[in-house]
């Protein structure tokens, strides 16, 4: 199973899968899989050459009283769902890979 943390390489993985005529299903997700992940996972890989999972727990999907720092997070089990589930690859990066500037995660007041 291959996991891809940089959006440049997973950006590079797309446009050489496309540029070879195969469609990609993605799957998207804040990891912390369950059954519904995953048939999502098992419906994409019927209807699509590659399969990819996109992991990331976005900062900015979380409101002022929500528990960002404690939402549940653990990669290796994810990833072995995945695998398990028919998927090809993980597009699993950082916060600080997807928002290399920082970014308000509030909306700012006028």
């Amino acid at each position: 199973m291959q996991v891809i943390a940089s959006v440049f390489d997973m950006q590079s993985t797309a446009e050489n899968l496309r540029s070879k005529d195969r469609l990609i299903g993605l799957v998207p997700t804040m990891g912390a899989l369950h059954e519904g992940h995953l048939s999502l996972v098992r419906l994409a890989r019927e209807r699509a050459d590659t399969v990819i999972v996109s992991i990331f727990v976005n900062p900015a999907q979380f409101g002022p009283s929500e528990d960002y720092a404690n939402y549940p997070r653990d990669q290796a089990r994810d990833v072995g769902l995945c695998e398990q589930a028919g998927a090809d690859l993980v597009f699993a990066p950082t916060v600080e890979e997807m928002y290399p500037r920082a970014i308000p995660l509030t909306s700012p007041r006028r």
